[in-house]
């Protein structure tokens, strides 16, 4: 099926508020992400609030028709692409609910720009930590459905970190709220027979299992691996005090965070905020003779607890001898190194970067790494 009848469109109208477009050009608008992948969908919605959302699930189990959450579509991998029905809160599901800045956290719709959050929170001296490259134009729901994090994941972590609960609408079209639960708080979830009751007990069953819990800690992505983005993470369900002893409470929000939108569709988000980070901030641009020396600078560098680490590999460098952009940024680069290792400090005096840098710098020479250590900051940055 390359396009839905209109009678069956016209249903649709009938129970919606929001917008839906069906020609063939709004379907195009749709048919990519910022990725390469492209594929045309059957239909484009945006829904206004939660019941439109609602019906729009209906809709698609009546019609036996795929559902695609989307927001700003800057996934690299066509996460958002499909032939089914695009949903995009882009337009209207955009509020910040509340933020509570004595217990640090914010509600928000998915439909929020990461930077506009975190301009209304600096009003309070909090922020949210998992920033990524996008975060002008990337929104909170697709944050969550990607666990996305960014360059400073080393001391912030990944969205999955901070998510704290999820409001969403579940298959059947009815509406769940997936938060922290105490071990007996956990077992009564198991007990209704709704659909949210039978999610809490195939849950129980998975876990309790004795061979599901063999396979699933020897064959998961080893816990130190911090960037992991997406998939299901059953494995941190299992270390949860329902079914490993002396462990923290079981939340399904950990679950849903990472599963680009294909358990649930998120309707709200609950986040943990953090303080403002220093002002204080200096990169330390170690030149590599080769990408093998700066493989293992990295593991000295991540002794001093910077808040992030990048490499820049000649090929990237090259590239900027002939750009007349970047050409100017290339005022700290001595020789032709194989490799920089951006090392990144952030503290609250300059005096503590100071005594940092010059004890990396001391213990990379020890060691034979790197032969030109400039130090960037301020506009330079």
């Amino acid at each position: 099926m390359d396009q839905l009848p209109v009678e069956i469109i016209k249903e649709l109208k009938e129970r919606f508020e929001g917008d839906i477009f069906h020609d063939r050009s709004s379907r195009l608008q749709y048919a990519t992400d910022a990725s390469a992948y492209r594929e045309e969908p059957l239909l484009v919605t945006r829904p206004k609030h939660i019941n439109d959302i609602r019906e729009l699930v209906l809709f698609a189990q009546k019609n036996k028709l795929s559902i695609i959450p989307r927001t700003a579509g800057t996934s690299l991998a066509g996460q958002v692409v499909g032939k089914g029905i695009i949903a995009d809160v882009s337009r209207y599901m955009t509020d910040i609910l509340e933020v509570n800045r004595e217990e640090m956290w914010v509600r928000v719709q998915p439909g929020v720009i990461m930077d506009e959050l975190n301009m209304e929170l600096e009003k309070h001296g909090l922020f949210f930590g998992p920033e990524t490259s996008t975060s002008n134009r990337c929104m909170i729901g697709g944050m969550v459905g990607n666990n996305a994090c960014g360059a400073h994941s080393l001391i912030y972590g990944s969205t999955r970190d901070h998510t704290l609960a999820v409001k969403a609408i579940l298959s059947d079209g009815s509406e769940a709220e997936f938060s922290t639960v105490s071990t007996e708080d956990f077992e009564i979830k198991c007990s209704p027979d709704t659909l949210e009751g039978r999610l809490y007990n195939n849950i129980r069953s998975i876990l309790s299992d004795p061979s599901n819990r063999e396979s699933i800690r020897n064959e998961y992505p080893d816990p130190a691996i911090k960037r992991r983005n997406t998939g299901y993470s059953i494995d941190l369900l299992l270390d949860t005090a329902p079914f490993t002893e002396g462990r923290g409470d079981f939340n399904f929000s950990k679950l849903i965070a990472g599963s680009e939108g294909t358990l649930a569709f998120i309707t709200e988000i609950k986040l943990n905020l953090i303080p403002l980070p220093p002002k204080e901030k200096v990169l330390v641009c170690m030149h590599c003779k080769s990408l093998e020396e700066a493989f293992h600078a990295n593991l000295i560098a991540l002794r001093y607890k910077p808040v992030a680490v990048e490499l820049m590999d000649k090929m990237v460098l090259d590239l900027t001898k002939s750009n007349l952009t970047q050409k100017k940024n290339r005022f700290f680069i001595e020789g032709d190194p194989a490799a920089i290792l951006i090392v990144e400090f952030a503290r609250e005096s300059r005096d503590e970067i100071d005594m940092l840098t010059n004890e990396l710098e001391q213990a990379m020479r020890e060691a034979g790494y790197g032969y030109h250590f400039p130090l960037i900051s301020g506009d330079d940055i």
